[in-house]
């Protein structure tokens, strides 16, 4: 069987258990700012990069509030991960037996470097536990674009896009690998969407968990 050189990873809901926080500080800091949005707004642009979605869930005549809105996002995220995260079951040991076998394992997230440092923090993992992690404010396109997993690539130094997975649970994270034309584009149920949702984008695989990586 054909395996990858290199497996890149959503964070918040493939490989950090999604409790509900992001969309909560989203509501939280709209709200405190007098804007309603629904749950199936928030839904709608999980995956993205999260200064973009603040953007879409503002009304045209608040975008000006967009960035400090952004940062009373990342205030309500940062206190609420502070209590405590956890890893989806059985990601930790994926990650090592992936990286056992020489297959290089990079983190992609639409958070900000402090928050994704943050996530790790609360897990135990060390920047040692993966070969590279690529942020949202760190790439000039946030999801949908396939930024994330180029600046991945480079920094694994994996050049052949057939032998790349990318792996989400957003439909968000599959546009972006089918733009970026991976070999693998791999959903997974254990986070923002359903079954359904993952299964009008385009995909190769839909697994219930990264535990079931099919390599």
């Amino acid at each position: 069987m054909t395996t990858p050189a290199l497996v890149i990873l959503d964070m918040a809901g493939t490989t950090v258990e999604d409790g509900g926080q992001v969309p909560f500080a989203f509501s939280s800091a709209l709200s405190a700012n007098g804007i309603t949005v629904t749950d199936d707004d928030i839904a709608r642009v999980r995956g993205t990069s999260k200064r973009d979605a603040i953007r879409k869930l503002l009304p045209p005549d608040r975008i000006g509030d967009a960035d400090r809105i952004h940062q009373e996002f990342r205030r309500h995220l940062s206190l609420l991960y502070e209590s405590g995260v956890r890893a989806i079951p059985g990601a930790a040991e994926m990650i090592h037996d992936l990286r056992a076998r020489g297959i290089k394992v990079a983190l992609t997230t639409g958070f900000d470097r402090d928050i994704a440092t943050l996530l790790l923090s609360s897990l135990g993992w060390t920047r040692d536990a993966v070969d590279a992690i690529v942020c949202g404010d760190e790439v000039p396109r946030g999801r949908p674009a396939p930024d994330l997993i180029f600046v991945a690539m480079k920094l694994t130094m994996r050049e052949d896009l057939a032998k790349v997975a990318n792996v989400g649970d957003t439909t968000t994270d599959l546009e972006s690998a089918a733009r970026a034309g991976v070999r693998w584009n791999i959903g997974v149920l254990t986070g923002a969407h359903t079954r359904e949702a993952l299964e009008r984008a385009p995909h190769t695989d839909i697994i219930q968990s990264i535990a079931d990586l099919p390599f």
